[in-house]
Formats: structure tokens, C-alpha cells, sequence
């Protein structure tokens, strides 16, 4: 009797036991919860994801999401600590040029297997290659944006320049002598806020077929500033220190900087990424006449690199098949539109790009989308310690370069030497 009686204890603490094992985001009645930290900040994004979280949930009651607010500000160092101390969220927001330290690391979960294949056939392997490192998937690329040329409309044709199109645009060389047509008597043909320079130099590099970054037989990548890589920086470096064409003052801005002297009638135009338009669009005067127009075009015509923003799944997610279900519903073709416009970009699925909303002529949505096709992954997409080393050398190297304290030659010294020892002790 006392032996059935102990059995018996011992059968109940053991199931007990099980019962209050459940994995983490297990809760009450077998209802799953998965934390979806989001880095939406525009109104209407963020409306938008919060939307769809809700029409998720709405349609399934045992698997529940919970919008997690984050921010871009920082957000590498917050994904590393919540990694390293095993509470980093289910559904990962980031941007692809972030994604190669946490993928090599063994954060994020290999999401080859766990995609569905309507989703995998919608996005363009050149999207995919924004988030492929190694031999895995690591993020779906969903949202992007080119980086265009915002003009005042009026100011350009008052001055009879040829107006470009994404079928006929301005080469480099016909940018620069526009750019000092347009300057004169404290006025500025361009504006380049290039607060953080690499970036917008190495993708518009893209266009004159500018790499920087090779990968050798081996798989160990080095830096080599060479011909195709002058193109954009010397632009640029021109424009502001022997044609004074392009303002000085705006290299330490960021871009939303500018806009005040945009409107002001002090720079003829900006580059700028397309969501830009949505602040012109809440900031500009009444009757400002602005314009959208391609970036210039090198040997590679239009092509320029982007870096999508991006969903992941943590590896340590007890739910990634859950949380891979949830990930495709947020990207349906319809719903990718939605977060699109809400952020006023691009999307990366061939279906949600054919939307009549993303080809109109309203606020220029029509030339953002004729470049889509023209978008390539970054240079620096799959580059181990690419963060550190734009930070500490190729940030202050350019921004050097491009305030005429250093010319070319110590540019690239510095690009390459510099640069390539701190690349070497991520590859070893």
C-alpha cells in the first residue's frame, strides 16, 4: 500500500512538474506568445505594424503576438545584450548590414527551412542576397529605399537644365557641371548630409562599378580603393572644395538637417533616401515645388546598393515555426504594400511592387519604383567587423576627404591599410 502510495506521489510530481516545464512563451490554456520587437518610428508605420499584429492575433487565438516597440537608435548594441543574456525577442527587426556579426555569432536562426515557398519565389534573389551569409538565410528583406536626388523643381527649370529620367539620367560628370550651373551668389547647386559617409559613397558606388571589398579564393575579404571606387567620393570632394558647389556646411549634417535650407531656396537639390519625401511632404511650404529625380548613373547605369530593412528569428526561440507562419503573414503581397506606404518605401516582393499605389505620380512614388529593379545588395552586406571598421577608420577617413583635409591618396591608404588589420582579426 505505501509503495502504490509513494508511485502514485511520485507520478503526480512528475506530471506537475512537466506541466509548469513549458518552454519560454508558453502560457495558460497551450497558448503560445512570440515577442515581435519592431523598429518602426514613423506614425504611419508604426500604426501600420501595430494593425497587423492585431489582425494576426485576431486570427489565432493560440498564438499570440506582442508588439514590442524598439528603436534604430543603438539597436545593434540592444540586439547583442539581449542576445547574451537570452532575452532577445522572437521576431527580429534590423537592417541586412547589421545581420553578419549576429548570424556568424549563432543568434539567429537559419530561416532556409522555415520559410514558405510562395515567399521565397516573391522576393528577387538579389534581395536575398542582402541576407544570405554562408550557406543560410538570416533575415527575409522586406521593406528598401533607393537614394534619389530631391530637387526644387522650379529652380531647375528657371535655369534650363535637362530635367533626368530613370530612362535617360545624368551621368557623374553632367551632376557635377549641373551642380555648379546651378551655384552662385551663397546658393548651392547640391547639399550632400553625409553625417555618415559610407553608406551613401560605398552604394552609390555600385553605379561606376565600385566594389571596395573583394573576397578572395579563400573566403578572407580585403579592401581595394581603385578606380571605380573614385568616382562617387571624387564627385563629391570636387563639388565642395574646387567647384563650391556643394555646401560645406551640410558633411556633418544628417538628412533631415538640410530641409530647412532646401526649403530656404539655399540648395538646389539633396540626396536623399525616398522615405524623405514623407517629411517635404508634412515640412515644405505651401506652393513648394519639389521633384524627385534618379541618382546620377556611372558604368553600371542606376545600379546602386541598398540594405533592407529586415525580419529575423532568434535561435533561441523555443517557437521559429510559429514565429516563420507569423513572418508570412506579415509579408503577404497585400500587406507588405500596407507597410510600404506607411514608411514610404519600397518593397521588396515582386508582387507587392506591382501595386497601382506605389506607381503613381503623386510625391514621385512612380520613380522610386522604375529604380527598384536597379537595386543591388550593399558592398558590405556579408563583411565580418564591417561595423568597427566604419566606424573607426572608413567614417572619419571619408569625412576627412570630403572637407579637403586629406586628398586622395591618403583616403585610400587609409582604407586600405587601416582598414584591412581590422578586418584581419575577424577572419582569422
Amino acid at each position: 500500500m505505501r509503495t502504490r502510495l509513494l508511485s502514485g506521489c511520485l507520478a503526480l510530481a512528475l506530471v506537475l512538474l512537466l506541466a509548469g516545464c513549458g518552454g519560454d512563451g508558453d502560457s495558460a490554456g497551450g497558448r503560445i506568445t512570440l515577442r515581435f520587437q519592431s523598429l518602426a518610428w514613423q506614425e504611419e508605420s508604426v500604426k501600420v505594424n501595430q494593425e497587423l499584429v492585431k489582425e494576426w492575433n485576431a486570427g489565432h487565438p493560440n498564438v499570440e503576438v506582442e508588439y514590442v516597440q524598439g528603436s534604430w537608435d543603438g539597436v545593434h548594441d540592444q540586439l547583442l545584450t539581449s542576445f547574451e543574456g537570452g532575452e532577445a525577442p522572437d521576431i527580429i527587426h534590423d537592417a541586412s548590414d547589421d545581420l553578419a556579426d549576429f548570424a556568424y555569432g549563432g543568434y539567429l536562426a537559419d530561416l532556409t527551412d522555415l520559410l514558405p515557398e510562395r515567399l521565397k519565389a516573391d522576393i528577387p534573389q538579389r534581395s536575398w542576397e542582402t541576407a544570405t551569409f554562408g550557406d543560410g538565410i538570416y533575415g527575409v528583406p522586406f521593406l528598401q529605399e533607393p537614394r534619389v536626388l530631391v530637387a526644387n523643381a522650379k529652380w531647375l527649370k528657371q535655369a534650363g537644365v535637362r530635367m533626368p529620367t530613370p530612362e535617360r539620367p545624368w551621368t557623374w560628370a553632367e551632376f557635377r557641371t549641373i551642380t555648379e550651373r546651378l551655384s552662385g551668389d551663397g546658393r548651392y547647386g547640391v547639399a550632400w548630409p553625409l553625417k555618415e559617409p559610407v553608406s551613401a559613397t560605398l552604394n552609390l558606388s555600385l553605379s561606376s562599378g565600385g566594389q571596395l571589398f573583394h573576397r578572395g579564393a579563400d573566403g578572407r575579404v580585403t579592401v581595394r580603393f581603385g578606380a571605380e571606387d573614385e568616382v562617387v567620393p571624387r564627385t563629391v570632394h570636387d563639388q565642395v572644395n574646387a567647384d563650391r558647389s556643394a555646401s560645406p556646411t551640410t558633411l556633418g549634417s544628417g538628412g533631415s538637417d538640410t530641409l530647412p535650407g532646401f526649403f530656404g531656396g539655399r540648395y538646389a537639390m539633396v540626396p536623399l533616401g525616398f522615405s524623405y519625401r514623407q517629411q517635404i511632404v508634412q515640412q515644405a511650404p505651401e506652393g513648394f515645388d519639389w521633384q524627385v529625380l534618379p541618382a546620377p548613373a556611372g558604368a553600371d547605369g542606376l545600379t546602386q546598393g541598398v540594405s533592407p530593412q529586415t525580419l529575423s528569428i532568434a535561435e533561441d526561440s523555443p517557437h521559429k515555426r510559429e514565429a516563420a507562419e507569423f513572418v508570412d503573414f506579415l509579408l503577404r503581397p497585400e500587406n507588405m504594400v500596407r507597410l510600404a506606404l506607411g514608411d514610404w518605401m519600397l518593397p521588396t516582393g515582386t508582387e507587392a511592387l506591382k501595386d497601382p499605389a506605389l506607381h503613381t505620380t503623386e510625391n514621385d512614388w512612380a520613380t522610386g519604383t522604375a529604380l527598384a529593379a536597379q537595386l543591388r545588395s550593399a558592398p558590405a552586406q556579408s563583411v565580418r567587423g564591417y561595423p568597427e571598421w566604419k566606424d573607426k577608420i572608413a567614417t572619419p577617413a571619408f569625412q576627412e576627404y570630403y572637407s579637403g583635409a586629406i586628398g586622395l591618396d591618403e583616403l585610400r591608404e587609409r582604407l586600405e591599410e587601416d582598414g584591412n588589420l581590422v578586418l584581419a582579426r575577424y577572419q582569422r
